[in-house]
């Protein structure tokens, strides 16, 4: 039965050009290619990371944040109710009138008192600015690579294509990272996004992981390359709006939004789509994973859209005289600060 499912699910017409198999892509003197097996890494560096993330948040940005005068507002703990506790964790964290009313007769309560209640309840479970600082001082750093002037360049020869040892810690490092994104997500600040955010996820790993096995190599750094690019610059934005510096805040975040626009809808679609769409035809007949990449690529960019659209909204905020700082507390482009990959 596993042998079954294995044969079927590593059919050569799923991931190569029908003229091709997996016996051609064996390593020889000087070329090695890419394998599923190089990927199980990725699993220890995943644990690695998260180790590497608490030592980061509690030895540095703690830290950082204390010397830019980042700190944590006093919350009111709310006293036990069970019934309050219960009807917040099982039914609705903001309860209508009627069930206030209800609520203030079990528990004997006033109606302001079962409000008030709520109130700090929720904000008793909202992440506080150091945590959110912690997180918006991360950022994955990753290098340049070659194939960006010339993308014709990026399927000659294809799929007979040896991998650089650059490229395997690229994809290493960047899958790795993602993994740690989705073990951490419950516990990372959750914002209204957060759906878009776990679809982000497992597309990206997709896509790394078809796209590794599929030796689509070269335009994977060259997508991974276009999406690191702007990440820094909406984190750094955050860490400075937290430090309450908003002069700086607002001039980062408006480089961000230009930058963000530029790679995610006019290079992403119209330089490395055009490249996985238009040119592989004149190379190889098109098969199942040249319409699985392309179709996990749209993917992406319907999310490039969504989180675009949320940034626009904010730039007219901007522009209208809302401080970015209060914007970035109260939308959510969290997910777009991720790389990308593909």
């Amino acid at each position: 039965m596993i042998g079954t499912i294995s044969e079927w699910l590593w059919w050569d017409r799923l991931w190569l050009p029908g003229n091709l198999t997996w016996a051609d892509l064996k390593d020889e003197e000087g070329l090695v290619y890419a394998r599923a097996s190089h990927l199980y890494v990725t699993v220890p560096y995943a644990l690695v990371f998260l180790v590497v993330r608490y030592v980061f948040e509690r030895l540095i940005a703690t830290p950082l944040a204390a010397s830019l005068g980042v700190t944590e507002k006093t919350r009111y703990k709310v006293e036990h109710n069970a019934v309050l506790e219960h009807y917040f964790i099982t039914k609705s964290k903001h309860p209508g009138q009627a069930d206030i009313d209800g609520l203030s007769k079990k528990c004997s309560w006033s109606s302001r008192q079962v409000e008030r209640w709520f109130r700090r309840r929720r904000n008793q479970d909202r992440p506080g600015v150091l945590k959110k600082f912690r997180e918006a001082s991360q950022c994955s750093v990753f290098h340049k690579k070659p194939w960006f002037y010339n993308l014709r360049e990026v399927w000659n020869g294809y799929p007979r294509q040896s991998v650089l040892d650059s490229q395997y810690w690229y994809y290493i490092l960047e899958m790795s990272f993602y993994f740690s994104l989705v073990l951490r997500i419950t516990f990372d600040v959750k914002r209204k996004d957060f759906k878009e955010q776990i679809i982000h996820h497992w597309a990206t790993l997709t896509l790394l992981a078809f796209s590794w096995c599929g030796n689509y190599i070269r335009v994977g750094t060259l997508v991974m390359l276009i999406h690191d690019s702007s990440d820094i610059l909406l984190e750094s934005a955050k860490i400075f709006n937290y430090a309450k510096w908003e002069s700086t805040c607002n001039g980062i975040f408006v480089v961000f939004a230009a930058v963000f626009i530029v790679t995610r809808l006019i290079m992403f679609p119209f330089w490395i789509i055009h490249c996985t769409w238009v040119y592989p035809p004149d190379y190889y007949p098109p098969f199942f994973g040249y319409y699985f990449f392309n179709f996990m690529l749209v993917i992406l960019l319907m999310l490039h859209i969504f989180w675009a659209y949320l940034i626009l909204c904010m730039v007219k905020m901007f522009l209208f005289g809302s401080p970015v700082g209060h914007m970035l507390l109260t939308n959510t482009v969290n997910a777009v600060t991720l790389p990308l990959s593909g």
